[in-house]
């Protein structure tokens, strides 16, 4: 829920983007002095962007092109990096339109699309998130009870369940914006809607998309951390393998909640300003100022994932000195083939 802003050669108006464009008047608020935005922070996107794609891209060529199969924590992190690479694939379309003072000129379509994109993001990341959690909390704590729940099977079915139910949340995005004339620029944003649909879609995402996540994710992180604190109290080693991809999980965790929390409290924080409650100048800056941030400090989350992926997991960075020792017997075994067939071919060749 960024914030778009209207600019006139010395000052910079500001307004909520999903608020009414025909209502912004009741609410203007010039601010001096905020170009920044529209050169820093486009940048910074197109970086995280280039890193994004490149980071994610190579996470899961290793899932995908290992000779083994993933285990169940890993089918969990690979559609979080599916996720990640799915968002950052269109954020170079927001840098674009922000460094053109968020004039939009590429159609409705792709309006549409990048916003779903970024919903789908945050809902399914979290979501795979709360699996992996599950899983590693009936991992350690229910390790025999619930054995036949964590096959790879149920791991792939759960995954499927959060990319429909991530779409079905961008629907409103779908549904509602759209491509807006204002001050001679073309918005992509959303017009026309009530207060009370406004406050029911942000409630929604807010409980479903957040609260619960949230709440689940505390609960088996809690329930993780005693069980591994109770094994090392009586002398229990737990698997080296659980141990390494509980660690992983752990730091995940702990970088989205870094990188996600600021956005969804500012969320929270536009719903007085949504209900026309705060209108002073001084807030309006404030809120300008964190709409520009926090957005985008959840998005570095994006590129964070698979840098966390080779720094704590050891599975992971095992795995890819796996995968190269397989393409290089790959290369090596076709090369030594070429070689071999050449060599019969001479011997044919000088025989005949």
């Amino acid at each position: 829920m960024a914030l778009s802003t209207t600019s006139a050669p010395t000052n910079t108006t500001i307004w909520a983007e999903d608020q009414d464009l025909d209502h912004t008047s009741d609410s203007r608020c010039i601010l001096d002095n905020e170009d920044w935005t529209y050169t820093v922070i486009p940048v910074y996107i197109l970086v995280i962007s280039v890193l994004g794609i490149v980071l994610n891209v190579f996470v899961l060529m290793v899932f995908c092109l290992h000779k083994k199969s993933c285990s169940t924590p890993e089918i969990y992190l690979s559609n979080l990096a599916a996720a990640d690479l799915l968002l950052v694939s269109f954020l170079p379309f927001h840098a674009v339109s922000l460094s053109n003072r968020h004039n939009w000129t590429f159609g409705q379509a792709m309006c549409k699309v990048s916003y779903m994109s970024i919903i789908m993001n945050s809902f399914c990341s979290i979501y795979f998130l709360v699996l992996v959690s599950i899983d590693r909390f009936l991992a350690l704590v229910h390790p025999l009870s619930y054995k036949r729940i964590r096959r790879s099977i149920f791991a792939k079915l759960g995954c499927l369940l959060v990319w429909i139910l991530g779409f079905l949340f961008t629907l409103p995005a779908l549904i509602y914006r759209e491509l807006l004339q204002h001050n001679n620029r073309t918005l992509c944003s959303i017009s026309n809607l009530s207060f009370t649909t406004k406050m029911t879609v942000s409630s929604v995402n807010s409980v479903f998309g957040f609260i619960i996540p949230v709440f689940i994710i505390s609960f088996c992180t809690i329930k993780i951390i005693k069980a591994l604190k109770n094994r090392l109290v009586h002398g229990v080693n737990a698997k080296k393998t659980d141990q390494k991809a509980t660690t992983l999980i752990l730091a995940v965790l702990l970088a989205f909640l870094i990188c996600w929390v600021p956005f969804h409290l500012m969320r929270f924080l536009y719903l007085p300003h949504d209900a026309k409650i705060i209108t002073e100048c001084k807030t309006l800056r404030i809120l300008y100022i964190c709409g520009q941030i926090c957005p985008y400090l959840a998005y570095f989350n994006s590129v964070l994932n698979p840098i966390l992926y080779v720094v704590v997991g050891k599975n992971f960075r095992q795995k890819v000195k796996e995968l190269f020792s397989q393409w290089n017997h790959e290369r090596i075994t076709t090369v030594s083939h070429t070689s071999t067939s050449t060599n019969l071919s001479r011997v044919v060749n000088h025989i005949i």
